[in-house]
């Protein structure tokens, strides 16, 4: 069955489409009716808290859960009534590697070219280009346990692509890894973009999805509660971010109260840290040291700046994205082995 009783047909103009998606587990409600679309050629950030429901829907559109209610294709097949289609158009690496570590680079791509019913003579080409593409050549040939953890995040992505999807789901691609390795993996999945492909990330990394995704979608509770850029996101907020840390926690919950009347916004404390978001940064700024001051209170440090997509993230959820990593309820909470059934 086809979105909407018509007979969509793979097309170049987009590569994934998502309607009105649920998905509970028990009393979890892991999505409550999520939308979106992408665009082929771009990457789509997904983020969230614990729990918001990112990895049930990558688990969904790469047809490993069969979702409660409402509809999603991937290049144009329905991932629940043409899964067998959708999965030729799509490569996933997950939060963790799922290489074989006893086998050796060169092995594993081979293996995979093979699962996917590549014609014999283009796996081993295939497999060779892809270790020249991920720079892991010098080591193809020596058994994946030996390999550093960036060298198994690259090997994992290049088995995602060894049969040639349009589509690559990124889970949490560069979560343990250290800033060397995750640049060297984000100026992959740019060339990956650069040739053609659709990305959509799931990343925990702020920056990351500043860096790379062309939109991003927030998700929290199982909703969506913003689609939009990087740039818009940000651009919602107040345009000064003034940030007043103070020697104790005691002292900042005296200054939040104090700077309550400030701004229009009310301050949000952190630790030791008070932040205020305002439009008219100058005037608050002289009016929180005044107050301060006329209370004897003395910052420590003063900071000035423009809003980070992690101010974006913090108004929209109450969280900050810092805090994400693996979504503990829907692990917890997932029946073992449902799977959509070609």
């Amino acid at each position: 069955m086809r979105l909407s009783g018509t007979d969509h047909r793979p097309n170049s103009d987009l590569a994934i489409r998502v309607e009105g998606l649920t998905k509970s587990y028990k009393d979890v409600h892991a999505l409550r009716g999520i939308d979106f679309q992408v665009p082929s050629g771009t990457v789509f950030g997904l983020l969230g808290p614990n729990g918001a429901g990112k990895t049930t829907a990558v688990r969904i559109l790469a047809t490993i859960l069969r979702p409660d209610g409402g509809r999603a294709e991937v290049m144009g097949y329905d991932v629940v009534h043409q899964a067998a289609e959708a999965r030729f158009q799509i490569g996933l690496a997950g939060q963790s590697a799922a290489v074989d570590v006893n086998l050796t680079g060169r092995e594993n791509l081979s293996l995979i070219g093979r699962l996917a019913q590549m014609p014999r003579r283009q796996v081993a080409p295939r497999a060779a280009e892809l270790l020249e593409r991920f720079a892991l050549t010098s080591a193809a040939d020596r058994p994946v346990r030996t390999f550093s953890g960036g060298m198994r995040r690259r090997l994992d992505v290049a088995a995602a692509l060894v049969h040639r999807p349009p589509v690559l789901f990124l889970d949490e691609p560069t979560t343990g890894l250290d800033i060397q390795s995750r640049t060297e993996l984000w100026a992959v999945i740019r060339e990956l973009v650069a040739d053609g492909a659709t990305v959509l990330l799931t990343t925990q990394y702020l920056e990351e999805a500043d860096r790379l995704a062309d939109r991003i979608a927030v998700v929290d509770r199982g909703r969506i509660v913003a689609n939009d850029t990087a740039a818009e996101l940000k651009a919602q907020l107040a345009n000064t971010v003034i940030e007043i840390g103070m020697e104790s926690e005691e002292a900042s919950r005296r200054a939040e109260g104090l700077l309550a009347g400030v701004s229009v916004d009310r301050p949000e404390r952190e630790g030791v840290l008070v932040r205020l978001l305002s439009s008219d940064g100058p005037r608050v700024l002289i009016d929180a040291l005044r107050t301060l001051d006329a209370e004897s209170l003395t910052p420590a440090t003063l900071t000035v700046r423009e809003p980070t997509l992690d101010d974006a993230f913090l108004a929209l959820t109450g969280n900050r994205c810092v805090d994400c990593g693996l979504e503990e309820e829907e692990s917890t909470s997932e029946p073992a082995g449902e799977q959509v059934n070609a």
